[in-house]
């Protein structure tokens, strides 16, 4: 890594802008073009430095009223092919496992979906159902969205809908 890299890193590590182009901004800072800007990424990806590159939206800014957690039962010996087949679905935005409690909780595997509406995410889980395999599903819906305030306190979040 040489300088450039580190000026970087330090430029992308709290995000980039969602817009046309991205890395323009640290590519003027730097002095490179936004080729060698990606360039530089990549690199620093293959090598191991830079873990993943990602993106968080805030899902009720993009009008996705319907969150949806989706608890599965799925036999042991399936949950890892299962699991990584709901992992690699565009709908799913999160996917892990949790152990049983025989008898009383017996989903083993958990998924968020982000939807427009709750007819919207039934049909997306309808679907992953199908392309898995995984039948025995229940889906729950958030009700209300809460969230930390900078003095620890946790409080309902502000908005039309908050979270229903």
């Amino acid at each position: 890594m040489d300088r450039v890299d580190k000026e970087l890193l330090i430029l992308t590590q709290d995000g980039i802008g969602f817009e046309e182009r991205p890395f323009l901004r640290a590519a003027r800072r730097l002095r490179i073009s936004e080729e060698e800007v990606v360039a530089r990424l990549q690199r620093l990806r293959q090598i191991g430095v830079v873990r993943r590159f990602g993106m968080r939206i805030n899902p009720r800014k993009a009008e996705l009223m319907a969150n949806a957690m989706v608890v599965w039962s799925v036999p042991e010996n399936c949950v890892a092919e299962v699991g990584a087949a709901m992992a690699e679905s565009p709908d799913v935005t999160h996917c892990y496992e949790r152990r049983t409690i025989p008898g009383r909780w017996e989903y083993n595997l958990y998924t968020v979906l982000h939807c427009r509406d709750r007819e919207d995410a039934l049909r997306r889980v309808a679907a992953l159902s199908r392309a898995t395999g995984a039948a025995d599903y229940r889906v729950l819906f958030s009700t209300e969205e809460f969230k930390r305030e900078p003095s620890g306190r946790i409080e309902p979040a502000a908005g039309p809908g908050r979270g229903r």
